[in-house]
């Protein structure tokens, strides 16, 4: 059967290759919005199913795998930042403080779809204003949720880590990817 990826993410391609499983990438291309007033969780859950639909539709009788992540400060959703400043602000109000990043995947086959949504709740340092324009020049984490790489050198912004499926951070749960799949009859490895 063939299998899609419904992103052009370079970590989530570079993460599902691990697998060792044929899969081609295709561009979801959906409005990533929040509605208003909508939770964290109903928000990357519906991106997610929506990134697999989309793409489902456009390449019928493939087995599409879609993900999505959000982070989330005291009841608010952090977008990507989208600017070196953005990414900057984002960290001071995160810095020394507790948030959450959640990270949901479905898999589809244009008839049945699983979803799943992984939660991990991330500790960061106190960072000082020079420690986070260091990181943000380095890293440069304009299009990440939270503003960070935690698989580059953003893992040295945290104290603690805590979640079960640790390749959700970079953006696609693995673990619970392989679960997913076997449901869909595909064996890994």
């Amino acid at each position: 059967m063939r299998m899609i990826l419904a992103s052009q993410s370079r970590y989530k391609k570079e993460s599902l290759q691990r697998l060792g499983i044929p899969f081609e990438c295709e561009d979801p291309a959906i409005d990533e919005s929040p509605l208003p007033g909508e939770a964290p969780e109903a928000l990357v859950l519906r991106l997610c199913v929506g990134k697999a639909a989309t793409v489902s539709a456009r390449c019928p009788g493939a087995l599409v795998i879609a993900a999505d992540q959000v982070a989330e400060l005291d009841g608010e959703i952090l977008t990507k930042p989208g600017t070196p400043e953005g990414a900057r602000a984002q960290l001071r109000r995160m810095a020394g403080r507790t948030h959450r990043l959640l990270t949901a995947v479905a898999v589809t086959d244009g008839v049945r779809t699983g979803r799943r949504l992984e939660i991990h709740v991330m500790t960061m340092r106190p960072l000082s204003d020079e420690a986070i324009a260091r990181y943000v020049a380095r890293d440069n984490p304009v299009d990440c949720a939270g503003a960070y790489k935690i698989e580059r050198a953003g893992i040295a912004l945290f104290a603690s880590v805590v979640g079960a499926d640790p390749q959700a951070i970079v953006g696609l749960p693995l673990m619970t990817l392989v679960d997913l799949l076997g449901h869909f009859g595909v064996d890994v490895p």
